[in-house]
């Protein structure tokens, strides 16, 4: 489906020119998957900061292909172009990025205390609320583009998740106990992100480490790993120069972890 598709009355905006960022905001109905919708307009050259929001997504999809639960009018899901001139090894540090604005903004909108399991996921009370997946394109010249893709499931109740995952999910809804403005929440994120990515781009990822640190509901404890070298398990200490999680195991041995899905024991 084309950006012709219908549009949603949801999100006032059409555009954000508050952001200072160059993109627009592109608000549609429903649609197969936001990421795919941000690439073909990446794939067009639109700048970054282009933002992709939908009301509904039919095939959401979060890490290694896992289905996003993202239902009609419940939640945020966005996706949006970022074009940073970075070296290939160092796009994973978008997603600490990433991860860092939006539980930033969900702390500053919602009061909800959302805290990052390593990598991309946010959670509140053990349960999953919102999941961050970045994709990049590579060519001859390097990186072309990144998509940061957000999903937040904001006012769910336990009825509009699936049995399956009625243990291991949760939404601002359920944890705040009141709805949320799905609008202004989504422009607090885009202004979050704006701004780390802008200290990202400026200072590194020190500032950044720092701040993920703060946030992070995975550092100090125990974890279980696999790797292609089979399964570690340890204590996450920390996050390396080059944003790879610390791990330190039973004999002493620091690991650095750079890809990869942790299990909170």
């Amino acid at each position: 489906m084309s950006m012709e598709k219908i549009k949603s009355a949801a999100f006032e905006a059409e555009s954000l020119p508050d952001l200072e960022w160059a993109g627009s905001l592109h608000r549609l109905d429903s649609v197969v998957s936001t990421q795919e919708e941000a690439k073909l307009l990446a794939e067009k050259g639109v700048p970054q900061g282009t933002a992709v929001m939908a009301e509904e997504q039919t095939g959401g999809r979060g890490r290694m292909g896992r289905k996003w639960h993202s239902p009609k009018g419940k939640g945020i899901w966005m996706s949006v172009v970022l074009r940073p001139a970075i070296p290939l090894q160092s796009t994973p540090q978008l997603t600490l990025l990433a991860g860092v604005a939006v539980c930033s903004a969900i702390r500053k909108m919602t009061g909800v205390e959302a805290g990052i399991k390593w990598p991309n996921d946010l959670l509140a009370r053990g349960r999953k609320l919102c999941g961050i997946l970045l994709e990049s394109s590579f060519g001859p010249g390097g990186l072309q583009y990144c998509i940061a893709g957000i999903g937040i499931s904001a006012n769910l109740t336990e009825e509009d998740y699936p049995a399956e995952l009625r243990e291991i999910a949760t939404s601002l809804l359920i944890e705040g106990g009141m709805p949320v403005d799905r609008g202004e929440l989504a422009k607090e994120v885009l202004r979050e992100l704006k701004y780390h990515y802008g200290l990202y781009m400026d200072q590194g990822l020190k500032p950044i480490a720092r701040l993920w640190e703060e946030q992070s509901v995975t550092l100090g404890r125990r974890i279980g790993l696999k790797t292609p070298q089979g399964w570690l398990e340890g204590t996450a200490i920390g996050l390396g120069e080059d944003g790879g999680l610390l791990l330190r195991e039973e004999n002493g041995t620091v690991t650095s972890v750079c890809t990869g899905e942790i299990v909170l024991i």
